[in-house]
């Protein structure tokens, strides 16, 4: 029997990237989005560095005091965690099972990852896994949001420490699609094919789910998290009671930490509710390293890893939970560039005329009871709802995550992404880095996007290129 199973061609319906969404129809009925006229899209912490650390600077309006606990909770997210015992105690317990040994090395230079290419090991991208929700108790999808695979658990660890084995494979082809335009040119868009290969610790399910998930950027988390969630859920329309053709909805998971369900605003799924809980998980699930607030790692009981020396109970002390959860939600925004230039402007009324702020709202303002004074009221303009929204067949993985089913993502921010080659020249775009272009990762969405999809198809090549402009000055 082949130790090689082909994956429910996931790709052929997956979703959009770290850039999911960059188009939609249109939104206002009567009123037309704003267009942006100051560069500081992260309020007054932005900042001006725009070469290859433009995303790892600490938001420009901290205090002294705090850029020490920056500085902390930075040393803690790039450098790499050991297994135990070590010398390191700070650092120990990595795996036995894991994708990664930092944060950095998936958020690479605090910005976006790439799919691995030739014979590279998968680390800034992964592959969740779970059975159909059909199977599971109600408690476990409130709670998990999926029901675990049998021996694999939510996510395909690809990596061990010594005398470990990983849980697998995963193997990408890439199958070359035509996308014509109006004009008669043509872009390749590569549809990634998923696989997982010599399975160690049982077959796999022939109902197995799998969804790709690429490391997104992580600049003007804790903006994002001070976004009122009344103003999130004011842009809701889960209906279309309006009948534009967008029926974004809110995301409703579960808090560890209040023990009950809220909204989800992080994750290509927003299943996540807060940047702590983001965090804690990455550390379970992509380094195999528990916290107070996780207590459990991916690792299932038969897969044998408490027989392994642990790093401690928590192996993420509270302490440097705390210090990486504020590192990661003070990463400022880089200010916009080239806002003069003609064709940015023009490609700024375009975006707006082709609906692509429908989902990508260009403008919020933080609550001015903010925890953190850097972060309160503030205007902000990350171009995101953060809702999940239908993005069609093209993009869907087939696999639910608390209330997003399997054609919905969330709509991702898309202040900074004129950086990201600046920062990562292998970023891809989209929520498995399939597009290796602005323009392609546009050419992906279908959905309640495939109107201002065919609108961007149609335009001539000297107007696609300002909209492409537009996007590169954010």
């Amino acid at each position: 029997m082949s130790h090689c199973r082909r994956i429910v061609d996931p790709c052929r319906y997956i979703r959009v990237g770290f850039f999911p969404m960059l188009l939609a129809a249109p939104l206002y009925a009567s009123e037309s989005p704003p267009i942006q006229t100051t560069p500081m899209s992260g309020g007054d912490g932005s900042v001006e560095q725009f070469d290859h650390n433009a995303y790892s600077l600490p938001l420009g309006n901290m205090s002294m005091t705090k850029r020490l606990d920056f500085s902390v909770g930075n040393s803690f997210f790039r450098n790499p965690w050991v297994a135990a015992p070590a010398s390191t105690e700070a650092r120990d317990g990595l795996g036995p099972l894991f994708n990664t040994n930092s944060c950095q090395g998936c958020h690479i230079k605090d910005g976006r990852g790439h799919p691995p290419t030739g014979d590279e090991n998968p680390i800034a991208l992964f592959l969740r896994l779970s059975l159909p929700s059909s199977q599971a108790e109600p408690e476990v999808l409130e709670q998990r949001g999926a029901l675990p695979v049998p021996n694999y658990g939510l996510q395909l660890q690809t990596a061990a420490i010594s005398g470990a084995q990983p849980e697998a494979k995963m193997l990408i082809e890439y199958r070359p699609r035509e996308v014509t335009l109006a004009d008669g040119s043509s872009v390749t868009l590569l549809e990634p094919l998923y696989s997982i290969a010599e399975p160690a610790y049982g077959e796999l399910p022939e109902d197995l789910q799998t969804s790709p998930r690429l490391a997104p950027p992580m600049i003007g988390l804790g903006l994002l998290e001070a976004i009122p969630e009344a103003d999130l859920l004011a842009a809701a329309d889960p209906d279309d009671a309006d009948g534009d053709g967008i029926s974004g909805r809110a995301n409703r998971v579960w808090d560890l930490r209040t023990g009950s369900t809220v909204i989800g605003r992080f994750g290509w799924k927003a299943g996540e509710p807060s940047i702590e809980q983001q965090d804690l998980h990455a550390f379970a699930g992509d380094m195999g390293l528990t916290s107070s607030l996780v207590l459990q790692t991916d690792c299932t009981q038969s897969q044998g890893c408490d027989d392994f020396p642990n790093g401690g109970t928590p192996e993420v002390s509270d302490d440097v939970a705390d210090f990486v959860t504020f590192y990661a939600s003070s990463l400022a925004v880089p200010m916009r560039r080239n806002m003069d230039d003609p064709a940015v402007k023009q490609g700024a009324e375009r975006f707006n005329a082709l609906g692509c702020a429908s989902c990508h709202t260009p403008r919020h303002r933080t609550a001015a009871n903010a925890d953190r004074p850097a972060l309160a009221d503030q205007i902000i303009w990350p171009y995101s709802d953060l809702l999940l929204h239908d993005m069609g067949d093209a993009l869907a993985d087939q696999r639910s995550e608390f209330k997003a089913d399997g054609r919905e993502w969330r709509t991702p921010p898309l202040w900074g992404i004129g950086l990201a080659h600046t920062v990562n020249p292998r970023a891809g775009f989209l929520h498995d880095g399939r597009a290796r272009t602005l323009e392609e990762a546009i050419l992906w969405h279908g959905g309640e996007a495939e109107e201002a999809t065919q609108g961007y198809r149609d335009l001539p090549e000297d107007q696609r290129a300002e909209l492409i402009r537009f996007l590169e000055s954010l």
